[in-house]
């Protein structure tokens, strides 16, 4: 653990800068888009406003993703993510622990500069520090839905990556993908799908509705995501090959703009 630590801070730094840019974003394009006050809301319909924030954050996602910062670390951002890749055996437990605990302190960080910068204009009751909670068709809807959006994107992020024709639009396609699920699937469940996501907006705003269902739906699914992929790889061995760690001077090999194939990852 302290080997880690004192070989790859600056990775794991990156990973919190990584979840509090993103939730700046989410802040500030929310706050636009949403707040009672804002001409935005006189301007567009409800529809039309979802729409917009996803394109926001779509691109917002894929900016990270493509970042000189985001190459170097992976540009997780999202604790389920980081334990699908751990489950891949694509990053060292040690490494996957400081990810993780970087993406809650990152996250909280940046909806707290947030309110510092927006203040009461984030606090108010229609925004609310950007929180996730679930939608009018109740908890088991939201539970679903959050499952569904998690492992559609852990597979597209897996499967897209690992080929090699493909690979460089991994960062587009997330982006894309997250921008449809907060524009039709956000009045389920406020449109998570990351833990830190959700817990950085809960700490916060001391909402805590529904929390368990964040903290268990994202890992779940992108950890069924990546059982999934490793038995398709395994019955056709040519496509993917068999997924080893990479060198211990390496944190990741899961960027997301950069992942070669399986089988070209081989030492």
């Amino acid at each position: 653990m302290k080997r880690s630590l004192r070989q790859h801070w600056p990775e794991y730094l990156i990973e919190a800068w990584c979840l509090g840019a993103f939730m700046i974003s989410a802040s500030f394009f929310g706050t636009a888009l949403f707040h009672t006050n804002s001409p935005a809301v006189a301007a567009f319909g409800f529809w039309e406003r979802n729409l917009l924030m996803g394109l926001a954050m779509g691109a917002t996602a894929a900016a990270i993703i493509r970042s000189p910062w985001g190459r170097r670390s992976g540009a997780h951002f999202n604790p389920a993510v980081t334990l699908a890749f751990l489950r891949l055996r694509k990053i060292r437990p040690a490494d996957a622990f400081f990810y993780i605990v970087a993406h809650f302190a990152g996250g909280v960080a940046g909806v707290l500069f947030s309110w510092l910068v927006l203040g009461e204009l984030l606090a108010d009751t229609s925004v609310n520090f950007v929180v996730t909670v679930p939608g009018s068709y109740g908890v088991e809807a939201a539970f679903v839905a959050e499952a569904a959006v998690a492992f559609a994107m852990m597979s597209m992020i897996l499967f897209i990556s690992h080929s090699p024709i493909h690979a460089r639009l991994t960062p587009y396609a997330a982006g894309m993908l997250l921008a449809i699920f907060i524009t039709f699937e956000a009045p389920l469940s406020g449109m998570s799908m990351n833990p830190a996501r959700t817990i950085a907006s809960a700490v916060v705003s001391n909402m805590w509705t529904g929390w368990w269902i964040y903290l268990t739906a994202p890992p779940l699914a992108m950890l069924t995501a990546a059982e999934v992929f490793v038995r398709i790889r395994g019955r056709h061995p040519a496509s993917a090959g068999t997924a080893r760690p990479e060198r211990v001077d390496h944190t990741c090999n899961c960027n997301f703009g950069e992942l070669k194939p399986l089988s070209q990852t081989q030492n």
